[in-house]
């Protein structure tokens, strides 16, 4: 099993489009990057503490590769907000890919360039690709969001823009 951790604004609406596909183990939402330990929702949404939200996928990858989880992942997000994503806004709600190995590196760098050549975008992409750092578990509330509550996630997604960006941006 390998694990890939990638920020994309609020995690709630970062897990499903990663959960329940063949080769993805689990889909952890949590905190990574800052400089408090054991950081609670409270203290990571004040945007203080330099965590970002993320979303810690443990994945098979002779069933889901790592470029796979890529694809699904840039058309999440607004690769050119370097303030937060849609409606959340602040330092916790900026996007990064955090790689656990060198391969994983790369592979983010390569994606991102061919983004950045695609012209798709007429602002410069800022997402950062980062070393990952300790995981911090989110409260149990925050796991599994969109299962637990999803009339508020849906009004969460819907309120936002992202589906908005995401089907003007990504075609999708």
């Amino acid at each position: 099993m390998e694990k890939a951790t990638f920020a994309g604004g609020c995690f709630w609406c970062m897990v499903k489009p990663f959960d329940e596909l063949p080769g993805i183990i689990s889909v952890e939402s949590g905190y990574m990057g800052g400089v408090v330990q054991n950081p609670t929702y409270e203290q990571v949404k004040t945007g203080t503490t330099g965590h970002y939200e993320v979303v810690q996928i443990t994945y098979d990858p002779t069933l889901f590769s790592y470029e796979q989880l890529l694809d699904l992942y840039w058309p999440q997000i607004d690769p050119t907000d370097p303030t937060g994503q849609f409606h959340d806004r602040g330092s916790q709600y900026r996007t990064a890919i955090f790689y656990h190995t060198n391969e994983q590196k790369n592979l983010a760098q390569q994606t991102k360039e061919e983004i950045e050549k695609s012209k798709r975008f007429n602002k410069p992409i800022v997402t950062q690709i980062l070393p990952a750092k300790i995981f911090y578990l989110a409260e149990g509330n925050h796991q599994d969001f969109y299962k637990k509550k999803p009339e508020e996630y849906k009004a969460d997604r819907e309120q936002s823009g992202r589906d908005i960006f995401i089907k003007e941006n990504w075609g999708n």
